[in-house]
């Protein structure tokens, strides 16, 4: 038992006598990591921080910012410390840009941006997201010269759309409503003058067209808003019942009215005039207006409509074109009349007789049951004319939708704007041949043979334009239309 606890103690010495030298090792290296946190590589104690608090960010990877030389040199006012390590502050990613809506403005499919052909805008074709200012700026009207009685305006040619196709309207060839916009109705308007003039039929305001097409007078005219603008202002009845137990078919809105009479799109009523406020006009308001002067109506001896091309063209006893009118046709192929028919009457302001089997898509059509008048005016269904045909339900007319010409189909019969159908109608007369061509575009050589019928009756020729030879030569007409096809 003795040896064993010498041998206990004996081993145990060792273990006593480690314990200072642990003890001395352990203060040396707390001492060490003092001096190093005082000197080491992080600077002195005099560049920390004297909060006490660790202001150490997560060391991100960044790629070195080169620094002019002159502004890491040491100065004499300065010490030279050791570069510090740069502080990454992470940057949210900007938010995308939020659209801005542009104003309501009727447009044309020309005058969407593509970046199929971005040279006008300055752009390249790789995607792009384009600014209001530049939207803006690509749809924006050119400057519309006003006439002024105090200057006498100088002949020149028309330098843009707006302009070409208020001079066109001035010699009868209508591009539609006028809207400063190049569209297809505007090409086929210019088609019809560059084949008048002898030049090359691109439907384009190229510049031998531009030469050809001359203003004459200053394209945009003030008006002044008088009171009769107003008075012939009605509300128009929602419901075919209710169209027959009024007097006339008026106007609503000024805008509508002053659309109609000046030939132009509303839009580009709006867009001329920014600062009206179009739902409560007033007597004397000043306004600009495209100046559309009415032209004389010249006797007719063909008149040709094209179903491919939806228009109708005007041509004198000698072949020469008179007027182009964009026109809409029937929806159904078969509603298509294709070859010759003749007039058998033209009225002026005509009332129409509603029949609701000719509207079997009208919910009011099952529940009247009857025929009813609808009285005369612009929004009459066949607008302000009619010239009938001799086919039972047939005839050319205006229409109450004026911007609707070319692009909406009908029942059957030919829809003109209505300033189109009236001088129509003053160029027509009885027994005036109207030719029908199908899908075949007309060429200039087809588009000169006037047939000889159009000239048989010498009386009918010598009479004013629209007024019968005698009473039996056309049936008895009063201003009243049968229900045609519309």
């Amino acid at each position: 038992m003795a040896s064993k606890s010498r041998t206990q103690s004996s081993r145990a010495h060792p273990r006593k006598a480690l314990a200072p030298k642990v003890l001395l090792l352990a203060l040396v290296g707390v001492l060490a990591w003092g001096v190093w946190r005082v000197l080491g590589p992080e600077g002195s104690a005099a560049s920390k921080p004297s909060s006490g608090i660790a202001n150490e960010a997560p060391r991100v990877p960044v790629d070195p910012v080169p620094t002019p030389a002159a502004a890491l040199a040491p100065t004499s006012a300065q010490p030279t410390l050791a570069p510090a390590v740069p502080t990454v502050v992470p940057v949210p990613p900007a938010a995308p840009p939020v659209p801005v809506p542009a104003p309501a403005i009727p447009l044309s499919p020309l005058l969407a941006i593509s970046n199929a052909a971005p040279a006008l805008l300055g752009l390249t074709s790789a995607p792009v997201i384009l600014s209001t200012q530049i939207l803006r700026a690509a749809v924006a009207l050119p400057e519309l010269s006003i006439s002024n009685s105090g200057a006498a305006w100088v002949p020149r040619g028309a330098t843009n759309y707006l302009e070409a196709q208020i001079a066109l309207a001035g010699l009868g060839i209508s591009s539609g409503s006028i809207d400063g916009v190049g569209g297809a109705q505007t090409a086929a308007a210019l088609k019809a003058f560059q084949s008048q003039q002898g030049l090359e039929q691109t439907g384009w305001l190229d510049r031998n067209t531009r030469k050809a097409l001359m203003l004459k007078r200053a394209p945009g005219a003030p008006y002044r808003v008088s009171a009769e603008d107003l008075l012939r202002l009605a509300p128009l009845p929602e419901t075919w019942v209710g169209k027959s137990q009024v007097p006339g078919l008026e106007h609503e809105t000024l805008l509508e009215r002053l659309a109609e009479r000046f030939q132009a799109h509303p839009g580009l009523l709006r867009r001329l005039n920014p600062a009206v406020d179009w739902a409560q006009p007033t007597e004397g308001l000043e306004l600009t207006l495209p100046a559309i002067v009415p032209i004389p109506a010249r006797r007719a001896g063909l008149i040709r409509i094209n179903l491919a091309g939806r228009f109708l063209r005007v041509f004198d006893t000698g072949g020469e074109l008179i007027a182009h009118f964009p026109c809409s046709i029937a929806r159904r192929v078969e509603k298509r009349p294709v070859g010759d028919l003749q007039v058998l009457v033209t009225v002026p302001n005509p009332d129409y007789t509603w029949d609701p089997e000719v509207f079997p898509e009208s919910p009011e059509a099952l529940t009247v049951g009857r025929k009813l008048r609808i009285p005369p005016g612009p929004n009459n269904p066949v607008g302000v004319a009619w010239i009938g045909l001799n086919r039972a339900g047939y005839g050319i007319h205006g229409t109450p939708k004026p911007e609707d010409v070319g692009r909406t189909e009908s029942h059957g019969c030919f829809r003109l704007a209505n300033w189109n159908a009236e001088l129509l109608r003053r160029m027509a007369w009885p027994g005036l041949t109207v030719r029908v061509e199908g899908e075949v575009p007309m060429t200039a050589a087809t588009a000169l043979t006037v047939p000889a019928a159009a000239a048989t009756n010498a009386v009918k020729a010598s009479l004013p334009l629209g007024v019968p030879a005698t009473a039996a030569a056309i049936p008895a007409v009063t201003n009243t239309v049968s229900p045609p096809l519309l």
